[in-house]
């Protein structure tokens, strides 16, 4: 059945898992929880998630995060991207945040203990922060990140963490 400019009007099935991103499956779907945020140079901060990994049947994870305050459900920061996966353990990551900014990670997997650690190889259109990593592991159906920051004038330090479970 056809729906609207030739496109069907029901959702299709959904593709596939790629086998270069099944390691990382225990990641894809909708995530949800809350978080803290601080630095040096801001106040201290409570924010609401979600984080979705999804896929096409492509060796992608499509990467979208958004958050909003507790109190208001004011929005406060989104950022989308693309994790690719290596049979080494290895993974790519680009994620282009909302302000502007956008990275480039490295880094690594281990599927086993459902790990990933990531280190910026660069940081864009930002003119005072220099490096990012971001540490996600799942343990017990529930996922926690830890993000640092350094800038130009702070050394690398915890900026974020949440803990989020499957909705």
């Amino acid at each position: 059945m056809e729906g609207v400019g030739g496109y069907p009007s029901a959702a299709p099935a959904p593709p596939p898992l790629h086998p270069a991103i099944a390691p990382l499956s225990f990641l894809l779907g909708k995530w949800r929880g809350q978080g803290e945020g601080g630095f040096p140079t801001i106040n201290s901060f409570a924010y609401a998630e979600e984080l979705l990994f999804s896929h096409s049947g492509k060796p992608v994870i499509a990467y979208n995060q958004k958050t909003w305050k507790l109190a208001s459900g004011e929005p406060m920061h989104a950022e989308s991207g693309y994790w690719r996966p290596k049979a080494d353990g290895s993974i790519e990551v680009v994620i282009a945040q909302s302000t502007g900014l956008v990275e480039v990670q490295k880094g690594s997997y281990d599927a086993e203990n459902k790990i990933v650690m990531l280190q910026s190889e660069l940081v864009g259109n930002a003119s005072k922060v220099k490096e990012i990593t971001r540490a996600f592991k799942v343990v017990n159906d529930e996922l926690s990140y830890v993000v640092q920051m350094a800038t130009s004038i702070t050394s690398l330090q915890p900026h974020l963490k949440a803990l989020l479970r499957k909705v």
